[in-house]
């Protein structure tokens, strides 16, 4: 029997395909399997806040079992996009004026992050930057304003100060908590004053500072009752919304000078 030759195109072919499914099999060596407390809250007039958790389990195959280490996790939790402006405040005499500005077109108006350890022990400054866990991290991204990113920029810091005392930027070094080696929980609060609209969660596997998996969910904040009514007539029939509250103005006003009127 002759044996056939094998060209050097093929080998590398050979070679190539199986270095793809060693990579796929060490990225498939652990997985998330996630869970939130609610996928929909209702918001309503005695509205006071809430807290969502998030339940995790690690799935580990044979070469993940072997790992020695453990784990940590990084959960992220996005409020609705919206687009806002940073001032600067200068003192003019009596008054305070504004002096400079800068306009941020994509920023979350929640932010929650948990870990099971202080974020930057979890990974390095490249990784962190570059999966976006933590705060400064996210604050930081050159996508969040149309100006060049800079080092130490004052409007981020002041954006950031300003919603940390709102409590709508948290950050919780030990925020998520393992159960046992491969499960784990982690609760984030909500103030009543976090917006309504789509939140989404993202949980970020690592072990030694490398990422290892990656999981994203979603739950809603939505209006219910009397107060859904009203933002619906608003939005869809705002004519009409804007006639009604017109009309029940002059009805008050009228109502009040009948009643506190002086013969």
């Amino acid at each position: 029997m002759r044996a056939v030759p094998l060209d050097a195109g093929a080998l590398m072919r050979a070679v190539l395909a199986l270095l793809l499914w060693m990579a796929v099999g060490a990225a498939r060596a652990e997985s998330l399997v996630v869970s939130l407390s609610f996928t929909r809250l209702a918001v309503t007039s005695t509205y006071t806040g809430a807290s969502v958790a998030v339940f995790g389990a690690i799935e580990r195959d044979g070469q993940a079992a072997a790992r020695s280490g453990g784990y940590d996790v990084v959960v992220t939790i996005r409020g609705p996009r919206q687009s806002l402006t940073v001032r600067e405040k200068e003192a003019l005499g009596p008054v305070w004026v504004n002096r400079a500005q800068q306009k941020f077109a994509d920023v979350p108006s929640f932010l929650a992050v948990l870990s099971s350890r202080p974020v930057t022990a979890v990974a390095d400054e490249a990784t962190r930057r570059r999966l976006r866990l933590g705060l400064q991290a996210i604050v930081a991204a050159p996508d969040l304003t149309l100006a060049a990113p800079a080092p130490d920029d004052p409007f981020r810091e002041a954006l950031l100060r300003l919603r940390r005392r709102e409590r709508l930027f948290t950050e919780s070094e030990a925020g998520v908590r393992f159960l046992s080696p491969s499960v784990f929980r982690a609760t984030a609060p909500l103030p009543a004053t976090a917006p309504v609209g789509a939140y989404d969660v993202e949980v970020v596997l690592l072990a030694g500072g490398v990422p290892l998996a990656r999981h994203e969910g979603r739950f809603d904040l939505v209006k219910s009752g009397v107060e859904q009514g009203i933002a619906t007539l608003a939005r869809d029939w705002s004519l009409a919304y804007g006639l009604a509250a017109g009309a029940l103005a002059l009805i008050s006003g009228w109502l009040a000078s009948v009643i506190f009127r002086r013969d």
